[in-house]
């Protein structure tokens, strides 16, 4: 009988990273604060992303999904008398919506950790997450798209906005959709261990 071999790094690397045999905690606990730290981190774009005022942005001006300000102080709310008002209020919901799947999500998986069985998936987690981020994707796609039409429709507010480039708001928009897709796909390979 031969006995056996310890598998070389390469293959213990790879059967701890598929959760085929256990590892120490220290690591696994170093992986859940990742985890945890990048999930808040993709809550904190999307709260960022929602809610500051630089979708839209010049020398004078800056706009957003809520209000366009022209000199720094002059604010007008966007409502219901703009053209275009119903793509706003998309981006608006799509937005809003995914800051509050994201939020669930991490309760989700906070309650998965004590409640799922050992060796389950965070599926319900990653679902959650991976909405979150589909609306976000919907949000700032909608917006691409659309912001030429609703400043064109609107030229009373915005003829002092055409020199403008899309503000920081705008790329963590996008930013938060690349890190909620990967969120999700890392809750959807995760594993619950001991």
């Amino acid at each position: 009988m031969e006995p056996q071999r310890e598998p070389g790094r390469g293959t213990r690397l790879f059967l701890w990273a598929f959760n085929a045999s256990p590892r120490p905690t220290v690591k696994m606990l170093v992986l859940l604060a990742f985890i945890i730290v990048f999930h808040i981190t993709s809550a904190a774009l999307l709260f960022i992303a929602t809610i500051d005022n630089a979708w839209w942005v010049g020398e004078e001006f800056f706009v957003d999904i809520w209000r366009v300000c022209v000199n720094n102080t002059n604010c007008t709310e966007i409502d219901d008398s703009f053209q275009e008002f119903s793509t706003i209020q998309a981006v608006q919901a799509t937005m809003i919506l995914s800051t509050i799947l994201s939020c669930i999500a991490f309760l989700i998986f906070v309650l998965q950790l004590f409640r799922l069985k050992q060796g389950e998936r965070f599926v319900l987690t990653s679902i959650i997450q991976l909405m979150a981020c589909l609306c976000v994707m919907i949000a700032a796609s909608i917006y691409t798209d659309r912001r030429e039409d609703i400043h064109k429709n609107n030229w009373r507010l915005y003829s002092q906005t055409s020199d403008g480039t899309y503000g920081y708001s705008y790329i963590l928009a996008w930013v938060a959709f690349a890190f909620t897709f990967i969120s999700g796909l890392m809750y959807l390979i995760l594993r619950k261990r001991k």
